[in-house]
């Protein structure tokens, strides 16, 4: 776990890590002192210190935590704040991370985060199996109730495992007993979530950062970044390079200088995956030069997403571990709506298809089609992010495929994964 230190500045959040253990509430202090009271930073003021500072969503979409914080207190009803510390992306590893060492940065912007809202209580979501977390996050609630730095009533939340726990609607039907699938929207979180009430659903990184906001202002916080993405990113870097992991990067910084902090790459790439399972396969030549900001990786059909990134060595076979990840993605929907439980099963079969050399000649037409009919055709964006990575796949490694379709598996099937997932238990749906 690290931070780029090639940027003046960083890192930011991970400045008081410890060697892999939590830190706690004195070393929190001694790093970032105590926040601001409500006195010194009452809610209309914490509201326009954050829009100032430009901060974004860090779940995903981006999207601008003022906009949130504003439609949430403009709600009729007592609203209620919800952590989210899903990390649905199985590669992705920032929001464990943050929870298991840095909990006290979390629970910071959770209880500026209330603040802001007018909320008297709050839930700090993680999956089930991160047990890590869960012992942090008591600790570290253990620490500040007795210290009493708290006026927000905190609880815990373990969701399921599975790849739409993280999606805001699905969470909150977990939380309200139910199971994790997301509801067609409106009404939003925002105007009825958990327990119909208002609900301000941030993941952990952006509270993270709204714990820095508070701390040293919306100019420091700008200091870092571009002017549509201020501030660092933690990116999950795996793969193809010496030492993977957690990295504290300036929006903006070339994927190049990131793989350097890293140590530099291990092998030759057939490719590189930005932005996780929902992401973005692009090709291996001149990536280093790419700029990872939203912004930048828009003019190549790509986004950051959740931050992760894997540099796919030459040695594995790129339609493998995209067959891989899409038969994965296709058992993972909630199983409520036709289009997306049928579509993803035609993708990931028809893949499957071409992977072993057993391919209709109809195969790369329908897939295309699939690809381009099936966004937007559920409750969800789960079959949009299919669609998006099986099509940057099928564009980004052509030749590949169409080898694979003539001639089956090749040598590189058999290496060892690179994409990874959890396994489905026996009792899994």
């Amino acid at each position: 776990m690290a931070t780029l230190a090639t940027t003046v500045g960083l890192p930011r959040l991970l400045s008081a890590l410890s060697g892999g253990e939590m830190v706690d509430l004195d070393r929190h202090l001694d790093a970032h002192g105590l926040l601001p009271s409500d006195r010194e930073l009452d809610a209309n003021g914490l509201l326009d210190l954050v829009e100032r500072s430009g901060l974004r969503g860090r779940g995903g979409a981006a999207f601008p935590m003022a906009t949130k914080l504003g439609a949430v207190r403009a709600a009729r009803g007592p609203a209620i704040v919800v952590a989210n510390g899903c990390e649905s992306e199985p590669i992705s590893a920032k929001d464990a991370l943050l929870l298991h060492e840095l909990p006290h940065l979390v629970l910071d912007g959770v209880e500026l985060a209330a603040r802001a809202v007018g909320a008297a209580e709050a839930i700090v979501a993680f999956e089930t199996p991160n047990t890590a977390a869960r012992m942090s996050l008591e600790n570290a609630l253990s620490e500040r109730r007795a210290e009493r730095i708290d006026s927000t009533r905190f609880s815990l939340f373990a969701a399921e495992e599975r790849f739409l726990s993280g999606q805001e609607t699905a969470l909150v039907s977990q939380i309200d007993g139910g199971p994790p699938k997301p509801t067609f929207v409106p009404p939003r979180p925002t105007d009825r979530g958990v327990g119909r009430r208002p609900t301000l659903i941030q993941n952990v990184e952006t509270l993270a950062n709204l714990a820095l906001v508070a701390r040293y202002g919306a100019e420091w916080y700008r200091e870092l970044g571009t002017d549509a993405e201020t501030g660092s990113k933690l990116v999950t870097l795996a793969g193809a390079v010496e030492n993977p992991g957690v990295y504290e990067i300036e929006f903006g910084t070339p994927l190049g200088a990131l793989f350097a902090a890293a140590g530099g790459l291990s092998s030759e790439l057939a490719g590189v995956l930005v932005g996780g399972y929902f992401g973005s396969w692009l090709p291996a030549a001149g990536v280093g030069a790419l700029e990872l900001s939203n912004e930048a990786l828009g003019h190549h059909g790509a986004a950051l997403g959740c931050g992760a990134v894997v540099a796919l060595p030459a040695r594995s076979c790129p339609v493998a571990e995209t067959v891989r990840v899409a038969i994965y993605l296709a058992t993972e929907t909630a199983g409520q709506c036709g289009p997306c439980v049928h579509g993803t099963a035609a993708i990931a079969r028809t893949l499957h298809g071409v992977a072993e050399g057993k391919a209709s000649p109809t195969a790369f037409a329908d897939l295309k089609r699939w690809a381009e009919e099936l966004p937007g055709r559920g409750a969800c964006h789960h079959p949009n992010g299919l669609a998006h990575f099986v099509s940057t796949a099928l564009r980004t490694f052509k030749p590949q495929f169409a080898d694979h379709a003539r001639h089956g598996p090749c040598d590189g099937c058999a290496a060892e994964p690179v994409l990874t997932f959890p396994q489905p238990s026996p009792a899994r749906p």
